[in-house]
């Protein structure tokens, strides 16, 4: 015998949303011994030992993820100078944060950067986040499910990389 559908069961699933996020693939370094101790674009002092990053177009104060690719460990690090300034290189890192990473011996890795809006320490920040998001995804909002809107286009600055920098520019 045929059983009855109950006609509750057929209504769609509730779907929740997806926080947007900020991606970034590319390159990974850290600094040298040479400046520790000298200061920062966001006026701090810089130290090895600290969790910090160096970015060219992530807001300062910025909280990310950054993966490594060949291994899988994470960090999360605060934005807090700029750079770096080397053609496929996506965020420079402090000493404890490339340990964390496994990339000591390497030198330079392959890594994948995310900020997440929810995870910044301010509301200016979270905001700042999603409109660089939203300026490369106008239409995502009138999209029926809101999907992870990932950043991933070339670095118009230095003419791309092989993984794809998701760079915008937006002036500090």
């Amino acid at each position: 015998m045929p059983q009855d559908i109950d006609v509750e069961e057929m209504s769609p699933p509730i779907v929740p949303e997806i926080e947007p996020v900020y991606v970034h693939k590319g390159k990974a370094s850290y600094y040298a011994d040479f400046f520790h101790g000298r200061t920062t674009a966001s006026g701090e002092r810089f130290s090895q030992n600290r969790l910090t990053a160096a970015s060219r177009r992530l807001p300062l104060g910025s909280r990310v993820t950054v993966t490594n690719a060949d291994n899988g460990r994470s960090v999360e690090v605060v934005i807090n100078d700029r750079g770096p300034y080397v053609k496929g290189r996506v965020i420079d890192l402090s000493r404890k944060a490339a340990r964390e990473l496994g990339m000591i011996e390497d030198g330079v890795v392959d890594v994948r950067v995310e900020a997440r809006p929810s995870d910044q320490p301010s509301r200016s920040l979270r905001q700042r986040l999603e409109r660089m998001v939203a300026s490369l995804y106008p239409n995502r909002d009138s999209a029926p499910e809101r999907p992870v809107t990932v950043a991933e286009r070339p670095d118009p600055d230095l003419g791309g990389s092989e993984l794809g920098a998701a760079e915008l520019g937006a002036a500090e």
